[in-house]
Formats: structure tokens, sequence, C-alpha cells
């Protein structure tokens, strides 16, 4: 069931695309944030073509984020990356989605303030840690003590995610409410009132 704030009609979705002009909406934040679940609900409301840069870096490399990683090392894999994003943003207006290293990267930071509103997705460490505790294709978790590393990533990352241009709270809360929270504070951003 969506809350009020997670529709738009036609009106306001005609407006925020107006004002967000070519450019793109870009979520950032650290694995578990929920930057592909909500990046694709904002992108439908906004009916904007949604990606995630993770799945298109797989695409283009015919390898897995993991492999790249083994293979090639962290710094290549974040020059690939940076590539990915720029072509990614110089095709239009749509929701991306990035990979949690992807906006420590300067140069990448630049390109996402030139041609996109960049929303980050900050959340708690055990909130994180629940959601990604789960999955096994986290290269930079493949530690001894996972939590402290996402601890650590944390500390290294939330003053530079903090750049963005908007901040939405996530935590445990339907996925809908936090979609309506994302939406009124773009609003804000691009200097609208609420989600109605």
């Amino acid at each position: 069931m969506e809350t009020e704030a997670a529709t738009l009609d036609g009106d306001r979705r005609r407006d925020v695309l107006g004002r967000l002009g070519g450019r793109s909406i870009v979520f950032v934040g650290l694995m578990g944030a929920g930057k592909t679940a909500i990046g694709r609900r904002i992108a439908t409301l906004l009916d904007l073509p949604f990606i995630d840069s993770d799945q298109e870096i797989e695409q283009v490399s015919t390898m897995t984020i993991p492999e790249l990683f083994e293979r090639y090392g962290e710094p290549e894999f974040r020059a690939l990356e940076q590539r990915v994003i720029q072509r990614v943003l110089e095709s239009g207006p749509q929701v991306l989605s990035t990979g949690g290293g992807a906006f420590m990267n300067a140069q990448t930071r630049g390109l996402i303030a030139a041609q996109a509103v960049s929303i980050w997705l900050k959340a708690d460490l055990d909130v994180l840690f629940a959601r990604v505790a789960k999955k096994q294709n986290r290269p930079l978790l493949k530690t001894e003590d996972p939590k402290a590393t996402l601890g650590r990533l944390m500390d290294e990352r939330y003053p530079v995610y903090a750049e963005a241009n908007v901040t939405v709270y996530t935590r445990d809360e339907r996925k809908e409410v936090i979609v309506g929270e994302v939406l009124d504070a773009l609003m804000g951003h691009l200097g609208q009132g609420q989600a109605q």
C-alpha cells in the first residue's frame, strides 16, 4: 500500500522533471542502504529509466564485482566504475544507484555534482549490517570481522557522503515511507513543497 507521500500526480511529476532539467538523480551511500530498491521506486514514480552502476559494470566487463576486485584490485575497479558512471550520466536524465565506494572518488563526485542531484541514503551500522550479512557478494566485507570493517567504512565515507545534495535517513521502515521522504527531500532541494 502506497502512502500519500509516495505518489505523484502528473503535474507534480512534470514540475519535478522540469526543475531537474537534464540532470539525473544519483543515489549514494554504503552497501545495504537501499539505493537500488529506493532508486527503482523513484524512477517509476518519475517515469525515468533506472540504472544500477554495479550491474552496468558487470555487463560491460562480463565479470561480477567480486571477480573484478579479485582479478584487478580496487583501484582498477574504481577507474572502471568512474568511466561507467560518466557514460551513464552523459546519456540523459535517469535515476542511478551507485556502488558504495563510487562517491569517494573526487572525479566521480565532480561528475555527479555537474550532471545530477545526489541523494545520500544514510543508515546506522546495525541496520546496514543486518541487510548485508545475508549476501556473499560484498568483497570489502570478506574480513575476519565484517561488522567492524563496515564500521570503519562508515567512519571513512560518511563525511564524504555528507557532500551529497540531499540526505535521507533510512532505517527499518516500509520502503514506501522512505520513498515518500526521498521525494519530499528532493522537492525541497529543487525548491518545491512536499509530495502530494
